[in-house]
């Protein structure tokens, strides 16, 4: 299993990224999907799941600014981020089968 993300970067208060992740080594499809974020001395939470490609979770926090989908041609998983907020700063990674990325940087100013 493998997962990489990107799209991370530095955007001011009220701004939009999406962040990619792109999975190989499984069934895409077939597998929840999960983004989790990670602030500066604190511990990793969770921030959206997506499964069977349509039943998705947020995390109270970023209802109605982030969407969570995926792209099963393209076998990517997708956060799209608007409004942030300076608290949206972290490190964001995905995750499925048990496996992470690498993590992408967000910063919100």
């Amino acid at each position: 299993v493998q997962l990489v993300e990107s799209g991370g970067g530095s955007v001011q208060a009220g701004g939009s990224l999406r962040l990619s992740c792109a999975a190989s080594g499984f069934q895409f499809s077939d597998y929840p999907m999960s983004g989790h974020r990670q602030a500066p001395g604190k511990e990793r939470k969770f921030v959206s799941r997506i499964v069977a490609g349509s039943s998705t979770t947020y995390t109270d926090s970023v209802k109605g600014r982030f969407t969570i989908s995926q792209d099963n041609a393209k076998n990517t998983l997708y956060l799209q981020m608007n409004s942030l907020k300076p608290e949206d700063t972290a490190m964001y990674y995905c995750r499925a089968c048990a496996s992470w990325g690498q993590g992408t940087q967000v910063t919100v100013s």
